[in-house]
């Protein structure tokens, strides 16, 4: 056996899980193959054995299934893999029917299905160490816990308590694992943990010497009953709805969960467990699923393992960091800076606007007070880190100066040359800005290579994406720090080239723009916001730029028309531009936080539709698909990225794809932007793309040339 060390003294067999060549277990074929073997080793040598242990050699216990494997499935494999997952769970139960204890020791995280490794044992011991993890997050992948963990949590926490676990893919640490009894011991996190693990399930099994599942015993039930209990059946009923309003039909994964829980919960153990491998086969060749893991898994790790950080420079931590303006986004970085830490020195034009900024982190960490979730002095101490200014002064000696002032290319080129002179030896400057090319902006600086786009989405105490925008003269070194500065306030970084709109705001400005061009076609609003919507975006186009601001939208335009004349090049603005801009100018409508724009918005009432849309844009006889809508909204927004990524502008598609998610709010289920065309097939989406183009406009067009780059970017597992 090469992953499965099989060891046999005193009666104890032991099976140390050991991957070679990896740093974490997972259930490869070769640890199938190998389970198998060592399972039918503990069955020759039964008698034997008094008691079982499950171990590991890594720092972790064992990581879950082979996604990469999972990756290679086609279509046609289901019925292979329902195969290996039954194969997999009779091992799991010649293990834990023998009649011997058996004990899993937890050195470390078990996640996914090593968390149903486990299970395998009637006892669990782990070390008390809050930073490990235990659960089943498959769901957040686009899977479900199929290697007994639906049927065994169910039968642990009931019905109703085990849907967080298994529903919404809820983890835990191994104290809260010992309050929900599915950890039953807990040894000290220090000296030998190894040791003092078997030592607590050798202690276990001499006092255990016959043991069993607890739903292996006649006199078992379901905590809180069955699906014919009349008060679980009462839940039941609606639960199927809840879920299909949340996940819009799009997500099959928690749908398929529910049901084998249902299912199973009405049938004995081993027929659940079937029941469980025919919902898993089935997703596990869903494309759903390997846009999911290619994008939350592989693509995530890649962000978090810094693949766009430049290499050689040191790793970083600003001590203290200065932000220019205090108005939304400025109070919000500040906090999300305070909350991680960080000495923050919030400034304005005045003290009284400064102070209004920094109220704001009182505002949000208030009702987090009152229901005991912070204590007041860890309030106290979060404010004291901001101090809220109006004087230049206070910013000497920041190792980091953000302007997040109004979008003018002027007001930032002169902040910028009065507080660059306040910043600590050896530090940077960044702009907070969402569109103006960076490049342009570093003229104003007496150091170019130390300037650097910092990009945050409002609001920026909630969003967990910054795009960091490296200008032509950023040096790697200013590169690494903002990718070092924004890791540390917990949020995700992605790395992008310098562009007008750079990546993000220029992809959601095509989402945007389409949905006020099918509006000014005359498109019913109502169908647009339904199928933006209806394909998964969070709100539909004209909802979002009503939120964004329809007057800033008019005055990036203005500002690129200037930035354009100055170039000797003409802006030519889209359908969608046009309209937006007779939204503002003409009709008066500049958004929500300014009365109105798209929608009204009566106080305490639900936001309608502005009644005017109708009579203005829209006409009766225009012909529409729903289809092409809902297509049109996304191809748009692919189409943009795959050219940003021919541009140079995206440099990977780890950031496209998290950006696209994170920032712009791109349907998870297709995995982002570029795993949309890529879990399509590049030559579909080309083809349909062709014949939006035919329709609807140069803006589907896909070149050869950036055909050519999509195919040279497209991953293989």
């Amino acid at each position: 056996m090469k992953t499965i060390q099989y060891e046999l003294s005193n009666g104890i067999a032991t099976l140390t899980f050991d991957e070679p060549d990896s740093a974490v277990n997972t259930m490869c074929l070769q640890w199938q193959s190998d389970l198998t073997e060592a399972t039918a080793q503990v069955v020759k040598d039964k008698d034997a054995i008094t008691g079982i242990v499950l171990a590991s050699n890594k720092t972790t216990f064992f990581a879950g299934a082979d996604l990469k494997g999972l990756m290679r499935n086609k279509a046609t494999d289901a019925g292979a893999i329902f195969t290996e997952i039954e194969r997999m769970k009779k091992n799991f139960r010649t293990l834990e029917t023998l009649g011997k204890p058996v004990v899993s020791c937890l050195n470390g995280a078990a996640l996914g299905g090593g968390w149903e490794v486990a299970l395998v044992g009637h006892y669990r011991v782990a070390v008390d160490d809050k930073k490990i993890q235990f659960g089943m997050p498959e769901v957040s992948l686009g899977l479900i816990p199929g290697a007994s963990g639906i049927t065994k949590t169910t039968r642990l926490l009931g019905l109703m308590g085990a849907q967080p676990y298994i529903l919404e893919g809820k983890l835990f640490n191994p104290r809260e694992g010992l309050d929900l009894g599915l950890i039953h011991e807990l040894i000290a996190n220090e000296g030998d943990m190894a040791s003092a693990l078997r030592a607590a399930a050798l202690a276990w099994i001499a006092a255990n010497p016959v043991s069993a599942q607890p739903w292996d015993s006649k006199d078992y039930k379901i905590p809180g009953g069955t699906p014919a209990n009349p008060k679980i059946a009462m839940a039941l009923t609606v639960a199927p709805a809840m879920m299909k309003k949340a996940s819009r039909g799009l997500y099959p994964a928690p749908e398929a969960a529910l049901a084998a829980m249902v299912e199973g919960a009405q049938v004995d153990f081993d027929t659940a467990l079937r029941i469980e491998s025919r919902y898993l086969a089935r997703l596990a060749v869903d494309p759903v699923a390997k846009n999911m893991i290619n994008t939350f898994f592989f693509n995530m790790n890649a962000v978090k393992a810094g693949q766009s950080r430049p290499k050689g420079v040191p790793r970083y931590m600003p001590q203290k960091v200065g932000i220019l303006g205090a108005g939304m986004m400025g109070a919000g970085i500040a906090y999300s800076q305070a909350a991680r830490g960080i000495a923050t020195v919030l400034k304005d034009v005045t003290q009284e606007q400064a102070d209004n900024g920094k109220a704001y982190s009182a505002k949000i960490t208030q009702p987090r007070v009152d229901k005991g979730k912070m204590s007041p002095h860890d309030q106290v101490a979060l404010l004291s880190r901001i101090t809220a200014t109006a004087s230049y002064d206070d910013l000497k000696n920041c190792d980091l100066i953000i302007e997040a002032v109004f979008e003018q290319r002027q007001l930032k080129a002169l902040v910028t040359k009065e507080a660059e002179p306040m910043l600590a030896a050896g530090g940077f400057f960044a702009s907070n800005t969402s569109t103006l090319p960076i490049s342009g902006l570093a003229t104003a600086s007496s150091k170019p290579e130390k300037y650097i786009g910092i990009h945050f989405f409002s609001p920026v105490d909630k969003m967990k994406l910054v795009e960091i925008i490296r200008g032509k003269q950023t040096d790697d070194e200013t590169v690494a720090r903002a990718f070092d500065y924004v890791q540390a306030l917990g949020k995700i970084p992605i790395v992008v080239n310098d562009s007008r709109g750079f990546y993000t705001s220029r992809t959601f400005g095509t989402f945007v723009r389409e949905g006020a061009a099918m509006l000014s076609e005359g498109i019913p609003a109502a169908v647009i916001e339904n199928a933006g919507i209806q394909c998964g975006m969070p709100v539909g186009p004209l909802a979002v730029i009503d939120e964004t601001s329809l007057r800033l939208s008019t005055h990036v335009m203005d500002q690129t028309r200037a930035d354009f004349a100055a170039e000797g090049k003409t802006f030519v603005p889209t359908p969608g531009d046009l309209l937006i801009e007779r939204m503002v100018k003409e009709l008066k409508r500049p958004g929500r936080a300014l009365g109105g724009g798209f929608y009204d918005y009566p106080q305490g009432e639900k936001k309608v539709l502005w009644p005017q849309l109708q009579t203005l844009f829209e006409k009766p006889n225009v012909a529409w698909n729903i289809q092409d809508i809902k297509d049109r909204l996304l191809y748009r927004q692919a189409v943009e990225t795959a050219r940003c990524l021919h541009e140079g502008v995206l440099t990977t598609v780890h950031d496209a794809n998290i950006g696209s998610i994170f920032g712009i709010g791109f349907p998870a289920y297709t995995g982002g932007a570029m795993q949309f065309i890529y879990g399509m097939g590049v030559d579909a989406f080309v083809k349909r793309s062709a014949e939006l183009a035919t329709k609807f406009g140069e803006g589907f067009v896909v070149t050869d040339d950036v055909v050519k780059t999509i195919r040279e970017f497209q991953p293989t597992y």
